[in-house]
């Protein structure tokens, strides 16, 4: 009897080839390592590099770095250099280099994501600009079709309503820069009606009222469960089909960081799904990868980078 577990995929991820080629049009930005000499993130920056997505700021250990690349068989001595030792120190010259100009785009390396975030918010690291940061997952099929957008899944985890205006505004932001001119975005709730017993449904309600008023280029529903968030069988049942959104959504606002993180992992895992994550709100845009991701979401996640670089 196998041990595998039959709801889990297993499809691999693919980087969708849309996102690909937006990125390879827009002009390559230099992404800031922040400590680089370990084999994922050198592997991500030599495939984004050779894709031409990239260019790369390496910071860290040296010897690490050159030794990582060697191993490679990856010529980086065309490629700026910021040495450094330790996570902390790392990842603040990854920060310091995207305040002070020198790189465009932040990503984590070989470090704990408290810390790397840590550097990202410092003060003198020049990155804040007074919005809040949110994180985004752009989650593609491997057969593809309609994408699915989730914020917050990994940064902030219990957001307030003005916290999640901020993840909205930057959802739709993005969704415009990779070519959707009026995405569908709901309200997550675990029910369609209002109810004071549930907080999430009073909440939905509230932020889909705002964001009708406040957003242009948009189309904003909830609360909405997600049955009715994704499937248009549901909704022809519930009969909801003149909702602009139930059924068809691009985008999902969740209430908490349980519930976004565990809807992404159900994507990649039960289904193959390729997330593309991104931070948005800061001064550049920023890469928060896991060892987890496998080498078509670190791709997908640059390109994603290399976009809103080139919309900024």
């Amino acid at each position: 009897m196998s041990d595998t577990n039959p709801f889990l995929s297993t499809r691999d991820a693919v980087c969708p080839p849309t996102l690909l080629e937006m990125a390879q049009k827009a002009k390559s930005p230099r992404v800031a390592i922040a400590r680089a000499g370990a084999p994922l993130p050198m592997e991500a920056a030599r495939d984004a590099t050779e894709a031409n997505i990239m260019e790369p700021v390496f910071t860290g250990e040296r010897a690490l770095i050159e030794s990582e690349a060697e191993r490679l068989g990856w010529d980086i001595s065309q490629f700026q250099l910021i040495e450094a030792e330790g996570e902390q120190d790392s990842g603040m010259a990854a920060a310091m280099a995207c305040g002070e100009g020198r790189a465009d785009v932040m990503m984590k390396g070989q470090l704990h994501s408290d810390t790397f975030m840590r550097a990202a918010l410092a003060r003198d690291a020049g990155l804040r600009t007074g919005n809040r940061l949110v994180h985004i997952f752009h989650i593609s099929h491997p057969d593809g079709g309609r994408p699915i957008t989730i914020s917050d899944a990994a940064v902030n985890v219990d957001p307030n309503i003005e916290t999640r205006k901020d993840a909205t505004r930057e959802v739709v932001k993005l969704l415009h820069m990779i070519g959707n001119p009026r995405p569908k975005v709901a309200f997550l709730s675990a029910t369609e009606s209002v109810l004071p017993a549930v907080p999430s449904s009073v909440e939905a309600d509230e932020l889909a009222t705002w964001a009708k008023s406040e957003i242009e280029g948009a189309e904003f529903s909830g609360p909405l469960a997600l049955d009715l968030i994704l499937s248009p069988a549901a909704v022809a049942t519930k009969k909801l089909t003149a909702d602009p959104v139930a059924g068809q959504a691009d985008a999902i606002i969740v209430p908490d960081i349980v519930s976004g993180n565990s809807l992404f992992k159900a994507f990649v895992y039960l289904t193959g799904g390729c997330a593309a994550g991104i931070v948005m709100g800061a001064k550049v845009p920023v890469l928060l990868t896991s060892r987890a991701d496998p080498p078509a979401a670190r791709m997908a996640s640059i390109c994603l980078a290399a976009i809103a670089n080139a919309n900024a």
